[in-house]
Order: C-alpha cells, then structure tokens, then sequence
C-alpha cells in the first residue's frame, strides 16, 4: 500500500468532513474540520450542495469510482424494476472489489481494486482481474494460492473489527466467499450514513 493512496484515503476522509470507512487511524477522528489551511466547516449546505456529497461520498467509498462508471452505474439502477437507490446500492456491492473487501480478505477498497487487477482472485474457478466485474447470487470467489501468502491479506484475515455481513458467506480458512445476495441498503455495513435517495435526485434534475 503506497503513502501515496493513504494519504488520498484520508484526503478524502476530510473533504467528506467524516470517517469515510470507520477506519481507527482516519484523521478525521483527530481533526474534525474540513480540509484547508483553516479547515471552517461550511454554512448549511444547499439541496444541491447535500446531493453532491451524498454522491462524493458513495463514489469515495468504493475507492472513488470516476464520474462516468458511476453515472453508468445510476442509468443501469434507473432502468432495473424497483427502487433506483437501492439497486444502485445493490450495483455497487456486487463489485468485486468491494465482495473482496466485505469478505475481509484484503483491509481497503484501494487494496481490493489492486488485489483483484493482480489476478489474484477467481469467481467460479475462473480469474477475474476485473475489480468492476459484476458478482451474481452464488458466486464462489476465492484467492489464489500466490495471494494467500501475501501479509496484507494474512494480517486483514485476522483483524477482528471488520464485520462480514450476512450476505457474504466467507471462509477464511480456505480463503473462499460465496456471495448469496444482492443486499439492500440497510444490510450494508456503511460506517456513515449513505442517502443513495440524493443521489437519485441529484441525477434526475
């Protein structure tokens, strides 16, 4: 993991002004203000302004997903049966970096798009290096015997403190996760409040 990408991690901790991914060495639980030499946090924010950081932050934890995948992202939750905030919620957790990073195999979203670009995972036997690739209920992911061996992952296997949630059957022993459901909004683990519903509005001005 470079400096690099944690010190972006943390930016964006504190251009969210919250702790994005309940992370125990996030600075926003030292510091919080926004980012900038003053750090003041802005007046109340306007509709618009709360639309667009119920998306900065959605878009943020997912690894800061680029504008267009995510709009791509909202058109194809608009077009599904339903509601579209969930099923974008729904869309995201079917990533595979981020079944990778709820089944704890790795301790970051970053470190799960890179794990996943490095081959070192299969679905259904096959590798995937995909880290948007779109995991289906029943799904069997596993890492590879090279990845296995790598300390990030050995150390994130054994980190207590992350909850797997219940619609990710994982087996840490054999390094293998059957994803069994796409989840709604109120299974996910988010460590802050994610209004998928702003979003929804923010693109249907």
């Amino acid at each position: 993991m470079s400096g690099k990408r944690i010190s972006a991690k943390h930016k964006i901790d504190r251009r969210m002004a919250c702790n994005l991914w309940g992370r125990a060495k996030s600075p926003y639980n030292l510091r919080q203000k926004g980012p900038g030499m003053h750090g003041e946090r802005r007046g109340k924010l306007s509709d618009y302004g709360q639309q667009l950081m119920a998306k900065q932050k959605l878009k943020g934890y997912y690894g800061n997903i680029g504008e267009k995948q995510f709009r791509s992202y909202y058109k194809e939750a608009d077009r599904l049966r339903g509601d579209t905030g969930q099923n974008l919620i729904g869309l995201l957790e079917r990533r595979l970096d981020a079944v990778i990073y709820r089944a704890s195999f790795v301790p970051t979203v970053f470190a799960a798009r890179q794990f996943v670009n490095h081959k070192h995972v299969t679905v259904n036997g096959k590798v995937i290096n995909i880290p948007s690739y779109q995991v289906k209920p029943g799904d069997v992911i596993e890492v590879r015997e090279k990845g296995k061996a790598i300390p990030m992952v050995i150390s994130s296997t054994q980190q207590p403190e992350r909850e797997v949630p219940e619609y990710v059957d994982v087996d840490l022993k054999s390094m293998k996760a059957t994803f069994l459901r796409v989840p709604a909004l109120e299974d996910v683990p988010y460590p802050v409040q994610m209004e998928p519903n702003l979003i929804v509005e923010f693109y249907s001005r």
